[in-house]
Order: C-alpha cells, then sequence, then structure tokens
C-alpha cells in the first residue's frame, strides 16, 4: 500500500478551492456562495497545514489558527447581512438583490 504524501494533501486542496471557486461563479443563491467561500478558506487551510507538517515547521498551523478564527467571525456578520438582506428582499437570489435601494 502506497504512503499518503504532501502531494496528496495539494491535489485535495485544490480540488477543493476548484469547487467552491466554481461555485462562487456559477450560484446564484447568497447562502450556496458563502458556502462556496467557506470551503476555499479550508482548501488554503489544509495546505498550509499539509507544507507545514512537511516542513516540520509550526508556523503555518499557527497561521492556520489565525485564519479559521477570522473565518468563524466572517460566517457570523455574513450569515447575520444574509439574513437581514433576506428579511429586507424576501430573496436570496444574487442577481435579484440592489444593495443601494432598500
Amino acid at each position: 500500500m502506497s504512503e499518503i504524501t504532501i502531494n496528496h494533501y495539494l491535489a485535495l486542496s485544490s480540488f477543493m478551492f476548484v469547487i467552491g471557486a466554481v461555485g462562487v461563479i456559477t450560484r446564484r443563491n447568497a447562502i450556496v456562495v458563502f458556502m462556496c467561500i467557506e470551503l476555499m478558506l479550508n482548501a488554503a487551510n489544509l495546505a498550509l497545514v499539509a507544507f507545514s507538517s512537511f516542513l516540520g515547521d509550526v508556523q503555518g498551523q499557527v497561521f492556520v489558527f489565525f485564519v479559521m478564527t477570522v473565518a468563524a467571525a466572517e460566517a457570523a456578520v455574513g450569515l447575520a447581512i444574509i439574513i437581514a438582506i433576506f428579511r429586507n428582499k424576501q430573496s436570496l437570489n444574487i442577481d435579484e438583490l440592489n444593495l443601494f435601494k432598500w
């Protein structure tokens, strides 16, 4: 049985990032776009942890901790904004939103 190398982790990370990027570009639902952005952040975190483990350095893992903290704050603020938009517009379709005319 073959050993899992850094190339496997980077391939998974790039695959996750591409799925997230395609979701952001093609989807029109604000919550789905929001989840795709979170997927892209997690893909970057996976690459950072893989490089950190490969190099035997803790700095990448510490950086991931800060990225996860910022992502959690972004999730809270982003969901609050999405809820406020839904209450005012009754839609989460990005094409139907005009944020300058509430």
